[in-house]
């Protein structure tokens, strides 16, 4: 189930709020004492986690044969709140060796937040607040699995204070009788957040000047609209030369003759474009969208490697919610 970009809700009375945590989505499947990990791409992640394991044993220990999560991997490194650029390292590992080596430098915590299925017996037609208090009753808290609060009879204007105080992203709202929508995007769920983010899908790169010849200048990003991908404008800060060189690495298979992007992309910035084939897709944090839909001051923020670039969408509702909660947008 997928949340709406929108604003805090009118009334708090039937809502509860989470934080919104940075880190990677993942369903995590619990049976015959063996956990199995699952991205919103359907990409089985478990091997890349090795940490996470014993969440199996912690779900028999409190009285479960089985369990279906949902929840977000999330590392937080040497702060206190979950560390987007820390993740980065773990995501793409395959060989045995280096997860084995990452998870003892970059380990991470699995965020548990729904339950979706517990004993063989499926809890998507529960409403929100039962579903939780079934979570919350196998007490899933350990050193590398957490089962974080939510938040009823609090007012989400504080709430998202204080994840804005915690360097938060922002709060998810959930409404407390909904249902669980597998794959859906509803106004059921709200993500309110406190920094503007937007994923993005790579449609070409522009080759870098001076301290950069010879790499990645900028990359030329779109969002999916009805016509085909949009393009939304080119993002050139924000990069290591680490990413330089994986982003390289990985856009170099997907070159392509012609530009995939549906809309004009400016002559200044179609030049030089390398095009590539639009499979990649990244996150951004900028300052607005401008009249012509591109984002102003975007910066390089992480590899999504776990969107699929047909779900990337304009999220179009701008400040946080705590200035004008004039209830939930849409995509």
């Amino acid at each position: 189930m997928l949340a709406t970009a929108g604003r805090l809700p009118f009334e708090d009375v039937g809502w509860a709020y989470e934080m919104k945590w940075d880190g990677i989505r993942a369903l995590g499947f619990v049976e015959a004492g063996r956990l199995r990990l699952v991205s919103r791409t359907g990409r089985d992640v478990t091997s890349v986690y090795p940490e996470l394991a014993g969440l199996a044993e912690a779900v028999g220990q409190a009285g479960a044969t089985s369990a279906v999560l949902d929840g977000e991997i999330v590392a937080f490194g040497t702060r206190a709140w979950p560390n987007f650029e820390a993740i980065q390292q773990r995501m793409n590992l395959s060989a045995a060796d280096e997860v084995r080596l990452l998870a003892r430098q970059v380990p991470v915590t699995y965020l548990v937040f729904d339950l979706l299925a517990l004993n063989g017996h499926a809890l998507l037609d529960l409403p929100y607040g039962e579903r939780r208090s079934l979570l919350e009753e196998l007490d899933l808290n350990g050193r590398r699995w957490q089962t974080p609060p939510s938040f009823t009879g609090e007012a989400g204007a504080d709430v998202l204070a204080m994840s804005k105080q915690q360097h938060m992203e922002g709060v998810v709202a959930k409404r407390l009788a909904s249902r669980y929508e597998p794959g859906r995007r509803t106004a059921s769920w709200i993500k309110v957040k406190n920094i503007r983010r937007q994923e993005a899908v790579v449609g070409g790169w522009q080759p870098g000047e001076k301290g950069r010849s010879g790499q990645i200048g900028s990359l030329l990003i779109g969002v999916r609209a009805d016509g085909g991908l949009a393009y939304a404008g080119h993002v050139g800060t924000g990069f290591t030369q680490q990413t330089l060189r994986m982003l390289a690495g990985l856009l170099a298979p997907l070159r392509r003759d012609t530009s995939p992007f549906a809309t004009e992309v400016p002559p200044e910035h179609a030049r030089s474009a390398v095009w590539v084939e639009p499979r990649l897709v990244v996150e951004v944090a900028f300052t607005e969208w401008t009249s012509a839909g591109r984002l102003r001051a975007p910066a390089y923020k992480g590899l999504r490697d776990d969107r699929d670039p047909a779900e990337v969408v304009r999220e179009d509702l701008g400040h946080s919610g705590s200035d004008d909660p004039a209830g939930p947008g849409e995509d």
